[in-house]
């Protein structure tokens, strides 16, 4: 039996504002909200905000824990801009790309990855990409020259301005994963308390 079927109305979703003008994180949350709203009538006719926001996340986050700080800040700087211009959202998020390194067996993996962090103002829920592992000669310019993925996938593709359309995700792929492509995977799974009301609501939460 599908899993549909059991699942009850959720409340309608009008509006999803996105902590980011990037274009490629536009189309990520654009593309997630219209894949639940395949299952979930009431987000049919949500429209998404885009607001650049300003965190103390560092622009070349490398660990797990910054992504997800960084995702999160996203979220709620977004929400207090849109309640200072009086404007509110049923949905606030927040989206972060980076590096998260382990060691295996004394080697050392560095992946590529992105977290999402979405909020109603009343509670959260994180979602992560897939992951991609990072050639070591970039992760070494990344991390031992101290600059921006960005800036050096930029070198590495000989094109300008790689995040904002297929990102690393594209270049280490070959396009066949895209940054839009990883971000809407991370937001399926942040929206899932949103759009699977029931299952997330707190009697079924373990204690």
């Amino acid at each position: 039996m599908s899993t549909n079927r059991l699942a009850k109305p959720t409340q309608r979703i009008e509006r999803v504002a996105l902590g980011s003008d990037r274009a490629a994180k536009i189309m990520a949350v654009r593309a997630a909200v219209a894949r639940v709203a395949e299952i979930e009538p009431a987000w049919r006719d949500a429209s998404v905000v885009a607001r650049a926001v300003a965190t103390d996340a560092p622009a070349m986050p490398l660990t797990d824990s910054q992504l997800m700080s960084g995702a999160r800040q996203r979220a709620l700087a977004v929400r207090q801009m849109l309640i200072d211009q009086r404007l509110e959202a049923d949905l606030y998020v927040g989206l972060e790309g980076g590096f998260h390194s382990t060691l295996l067996d004394e080697q050392r993996h560095t992946f590529l990855r992105g977290w999402a962090f979405v909020t109603d103002g009343r509670q959260g829920c994180f979602g992560a990409s897939p992951s991609i592992e990072v050639p070591a000669s970039i992760v070494d310019k990344v991390v031992n020259g101290n600059r921006e993925l960005g800036v050096v996938i930029d070198e590495v593709a000989g094109v300008r301005d790689v995040r904002s359309k297929q990102g690393a995700w594209g270049v280490l792929s070959r396009d066949l994963l895209t940054r839009a492509m990883s971000f809407e995977a991370a937001l399926i799974a942040a929206f899932a308390p949103f759009y699977n009301r029931e299952l997330y609501a707190p009697q079924h939460r373990q204690p």
